[in-house]
């Protein structure tokens, strides 16, 4: 198996921490001050890290430094995404399409032989 499938499917899982981590307090601990959220978005982030740091490694065995970000950025929006409308409630923006045409762009660039 490639590496870059359990490189993806470790950051698609990482994603979704940090997406909850960043962005969750928000909407859940709006009222309650911000170390709280602090300490509640680092303890969601540990369980980030336990899953970015091997998929980082795993990646970095056949994919180039900066593949690898891009990759991380691809799936970042593919999380943030249904995470802001389906959790948050944000309107679905066309925006959202045209940031996903540049990730697309930067695909491109940096995968290209």
């Amino acid at each position: 198996m490639p590496a870059i499938v359990p490189a993806t499917a470790l950051l698609a899982l990482s994603n979704i921490f940090m997406t909850f981590a960043w962005y969750a307090h928000l909407k859940n601990l709006a009222t309650r001050p911000w170390y709280i959220a602090a300490l509640a978005s680092w303890g969601i982030a540990l369980f980030e890290y336990l899953l970015q740091v091997p998929a980082n490694r795993i990646g970095y065995t056949e994919l180039s430094l900066g593949q690898l970000k891009i990759l991380q950025e691809v799936v970042t929006l593919a999380v943030f995404v249904p995470f802001a409308v389906l959790y948050m409630r944000e309107p679905l923006k066309l925006d959202y399409l045209w940031a996903a045409l540049c990730i697309v762009g930067a695909v491109y660039f940096i995968f290209r032989s």
